[in-house]
């Protein structure tokens, strides 16, 4: 299916970004700061191109002086006291191919100014971004459905914005009980979703399904979403215990993952438990200066490259011209070398308009042969040998 980062005209309220043929048109947006509270927690990274699809946009960030990190990677340039004056901006960049397979069917969604996108309302957090990707299976009335839908439900939802972990859930599975109801559309198609939230410093990440995000923090790569496939103990585990079963890998022996929205051949009746879910799991942190940006990709990107390699690679690419479509289309590209079997697409969202700063290891008495990139491939090792 064709990808973007759009809505169509049905959505007047979601009108902020819209396709015309196959050229994809996304809002310049600027912002302010807004704060809230909860500590980001950090997860363990795991282990021919046709006409390529891509957009880009983007919407000021305070300087930064001096942090050394667990790694004994030093970065110049932070505050003393970020928390204080830490200001995100919110750029992104995306890129969509089909790859190897015969049809598209992800989708994605990038609005870098929820306040300009959504027209302003009085109890409406200030600044704030949405962005999503959605890997399509069965057809792209799924995919497309919800990438159109989403957000909608999400700001329609009576717990938005001041409960908006409950108002995204929420939506996620409203927006799937929306799609069976839909007469004219194949409700056997079906889709995981990847969504990040943003107000502020406040970042809310939503997924069902087998797409990732992973944040890059001065070099290191911070997952901030599991892949659900079946055989992963937890959703194993929650399959089996609702009377399903998991054969080769695969759900009922017909779907590689554990959690998607459609899928309704696969389903119960409405609000029923089934193996196959639509409830997405949620994380929750709050940005600081060493948050320079978040991969958003689908399973076709993780099936070949690791997390740590797509940071390495996206921040030496913001490096050389601070540009997350680049990065994106960098990304896509280099999962299409290691021949990727899937439809690819990625969303590259960035915290700063500046590059990421040169990342340099303290002096030891000993000679080294490693770089900073390097250092955190081997950390990388480490960390999924312990």
């Amino acid at each position: 299916m064709a990808a973007g980062t759009d809505y169509p005209p049905p959505l007047s309220m979601l009108d902020g970004s819209y396709r015309k043929g196959n050229i994809t048109v996304v809002r310049e947006e600027k912002s302010e700061s807004f704060e809230i509270i909860k500590q980001p927690s950090t997860g363990k990274p795991p282990r021919h191109i046709s006409a390529i699809r891509h957009s880009v946009s983007s919407v000021q960030l305070a300087p930064a002086s001096e942090v050394e990190l667990d790694v004994g990677i030093v970065s110049s340039k932070l505050p003393s006291d970020g928390n204080l004056i830490f200001v995100p901006v919110y750029r992104s960049g995306s890129c969509s191919e089909i790859g190897s397979k015969p049809y598209m069917e992800d989708e994605h969604i990038c609005v870098d100014n929820l306040l300009e996108h959504l027209g302003a309302t009085t109890n409406f957090p200030s600044p704030g971004a949405f962005y999503g990707v959605f890997d399509g299976h069965g057809g792209t009335d799924a995919a497309l459905f919800i990438r159109e839908n989403i957000l909608k439900f999400i700001v329609e939802d009576a717990h938005f914005p001041f409960c908006a972990a409950k108002a995204i859930k929420n939506a996620f599975l409203n927006a799937d009980h929306a799609f069976a109801d839909e007469a004219s559309l194949d409700s056997s198609s079906g889709t995981t979703a990847l969504t990040a939230l943003i107000f502020g410093r406040t970042m809310l990440v939503a997924n069902a399904g087998d797409c990732r995000a992973v944040l890059g923090r001065r070099g290191r790569a911070v997952e901030l979403s599991k892949d659900h496939k079946p055989n992963c103990v937890s959703e194993k585990l929650r399959i089996e215990k609702l009377g399903g079963v998991v054969y080769d890998g695969y759900l009922n022996g017909q779907l590689s993952v554990a959690r998607a929205l459609g899928d309704w051949h696969m389903k119960g009746s409405k609000g029923s438990s089934c193996p196959l879910s639509a409830e997405p799991e949620l994380e929750e942190m709050i940005l600081s200066e060493e948050d320079e940006f978040l991969i958003l990709g689908c399973d076709g990107l993780w099936d070949v490259m690791s997390s740590q390699c797509a940071v390495t690679i996206t921040r030496k690419e913001l490096m050389l011209h601070n540009d997350p479509e680049r990065c994106s289309r960098e990304l896509v590209r280099e999962a299409l070398k290691r021949n990727t079997c899937d439809n690819l697409t990625v969303v590259v969202v960035c915290f700063s308009p500046d590059p990421p700063p040169r990342l340099e290891i303290p002096k030891f008495k000993f000679n080294r042969s490693i770089s900073a990139e390097g250092l955190n491939l081997l950390q990388e090792a480490l960390d999924g040998n312990a």
